[in-house]
């Protein structure tokens, strides 16, 4: 039995529908902020109701909630940018290229055959020059378009407020939508996207800041210059499942043989070790309790989230998916095995 499309498209129905993509067309610019703010708010929601316990004034709790998260996040850029500034301007001084020539001549002496050391350290320290160069240009377009940024921050912030504030009456509203027959469906379908974001927080966000905590630690006691930055970095790798701490310690490794400090390479491999077998433990501990996500779910995530959505991607990307993959089990568990 043919189902009638005009019956269906009458007036009011089509005024909705327009409406609805010109929104979305004025919205889209601005979208990736509007969906962070909305992920960030369920993770400031709980912050928000401890401070209103104490305050009992909601629009304050809120946004004193809001500092208590937001800011650390904005300390930790402007960290990772000032101390990339560091590094590179450090890489393109004279004493780089004297460390750099200093290794290769260390390495010729245990080679078969002999090459041109001065040749390939001017190689090496114009290539940091120039990777240093396309850092600052970033950073100096980065500054050109604070305009833009402020204005992705202004959203950002009054999203992540009006969904703590009125994120009950938001799904309420969505709800009245849903027919009465798939109303447990979409009940479901919420508690399921809610541990798609607790699995993802604790499980992985959380897992990414004990990494990292132990690597600064790690790499400050060993003596490495920066260690509370490649501890960050760290942490920032293992966000991603096909990286982890591994190009850290790896890279930190052969820097310490061609400089000849054998000990400290051995040290911090097997440091680096402990680090990747320690996420084997602290991931499933945390992440066990709620969803369980397949890894390349994450890694797609991660890797074509950011071509879409920019640096928000890392986080956009991967709980786009990992909500979309909850909703499809969701479906299946409803409908179709439901039905066998």
């Amino acid at each position: 039995m043919g189902i009638d499309i005009k019956q269906h498209l009458t007036p009011p129905v089509l005024l909705v529908i327009f409406l609805v993509i010109v929104s979305l067309m004025i919205v889209f610019p601005v979208l990736n902020m509007i969906i962070l703010g909305a992920i960030l708010a369920y993770g400031v929601r709980p912050v928000a109701r401890r401070i209103q316990s104490k305050l009992k004034f909601s629009s304050l709790s809120i946004l004193l909630a809001i500092i208590v998260i937001l800011i650390p996040l904005v300390l930790l850029v402007a960290y990772i940018v000032i101390e990339l500034m560091a590094i590179f301007s450090g890489a393109s001084s004279s004493s780089t290229y004297v460390d750099i020539n200093a290794a290769l001549s260390s390495i010729s002496t245990y080679l078969p055959w002999r090459f041109d050391v001065n040749s390939i350290s001017t190689s090496i320290n114009s290539s940091l020059q120039e990777i240093g160069r396309y850092v600052l240009n970033y950073l100096a377009k980065f500054v050109s378009s604070l305009m833009n940024v402020t204005l992705d921050l202004f959203i950002l912030v009054c999203s992540v407020f009006y969904f703590v504030r009125d994120g009950d009456k938001f799904l309420e509203f969505v709800r009245s939508f849903v027919p009465d027959d798939s109303k447990d469906f979409f009940d479901k379908t919420v508690e399921s996207v809610k541990d798609v974001l607790r699995s993802i927080f604790y499980g992985h966000f959380l897992t990414s800041v004990v990494i990292g905590i132990f690597g600064a630690i790690g790499y400050s006691l060993l003596g490495y210059p920066f260690g509370i930055f490649l501890g960050v970095i760290t942490g920032i790798l293992q966000l991603i499942p096909v990286f982890g701490p591994w190009p850290i310690y790896w890279g930190l490794f052969f820097m310490d043989i061609l400089s000849g400090n054998y000990p400290r390479a051995v040290i911090v491999l097997l440091f680096g070790f402990f680090l990747s077998t320690i996420d084997m433990y602290i991931r499933p501990a945390l992440s066990s309790h709620y969803a369980d996500i397949h890894p390349l779910i994450l890694l797609v995530g991660f890797l074509s989230g950011p071509l879409v959505y920019g640096v928000v991607g890392f986080i956009v990307g991967p709980l786009i998916l990992g909500i979309t993959y909850a909703v499809l089990d969701n479906y299946r568990r409803e409908y179709i095995l439901g039905d066998e």
